[in-house]
């Protein structure tokens, strides 16, 4: 358990010594443009209605010290809780369920042991080595920037999002998808890069949940 507090005091430090950066504003990617279509207000606030929904689909994962991939077997969002439950192989992560809402989470190992933490992304890493966003992916993952930070959006020449820059990362929307007829076209596959870490995660279905 030591080193699981060490992380949790070091991500603490790092996240109270990140909170005053500002994104900066780099040259635009060739084909990209930040003047966002008519229709993105209207595509953003549908987005956001939606948050009672399940998908699956396969989470890939590279940094320097360790990579892998998970089958997402359900990543369940009711509102602002989530659970989400991965499989694999890797590290003998096995079958790893994680249950939260902002700020907090409860992991559960394949051997049963489980723990609980006000700092999702530490607890994460010391569970499994992996770093993931959790709390932005939630947004991300719909489209959509995360609240309360900031950002800059960037379109393709179709009037698709391409990426959104935030908290330092990079995300990249590979493929959308008219996966529901009530809604937008959702993203099919995003990879997240920071630095020397990406996260990719493909989608194979999305399904909308009663609330």
């Amino acid at each position: 358990m030591s080193r699981l507090f060490r992380i949790l005091a070091s991500l603490a430090l790092m996240a109270s010594l990140g909170a005053c950066t500002t994104i900066q504003v780099d040259p635009l990617p060739q084909g990209m443009t930040d003047q966002p279509p008519a229709d993105w207000s209207k595509r953003a606030a549908r987005l956001t209605q939606f948050n009672h929904w399940q998908l699956s689909g396969k989470l890939a994962v590279r940094q320097p010290s360790d990579s892998g991939t998970a089958i997402i077997n359900h990543w369940i969002q009711d509102g602002e809780a989530y659970d989400l439950a991965l499989s694999s192989s890797f590290m003998g992560m096995g079958s790893t369920r994680l249950k939260g809402v902002p700020g907090f989470i409860e992991l559960t190992l394949p051997n049963g042991e489980t723990y609980r933490s006000g700092e999702p992304d530490a607890l994460v890493e010391a569970a499994t080595g992996w770093q993931l966003p959790l709390d932005e992916l939630v947004w991300w993952v719909r489209g959509l920037p995360a609240p309360g930070g900031d950002f800059r959006l960037l379109f393709d020449g179709t009037g698709n999002l391409a990426m959104i820059r935030q908290a330092g990362w990079e995300i990249r929307y590979d493929r959308w998808q008219p996966f529901l007829t009530d809604y937008p076209p959702l993203p099919a596959r995003i990879t997240a890069l920071k630095g020397d870490k990406r996260v990719r995660l493909v989608v194979a279905d999305w399904q909308e949940q009663a609330p």
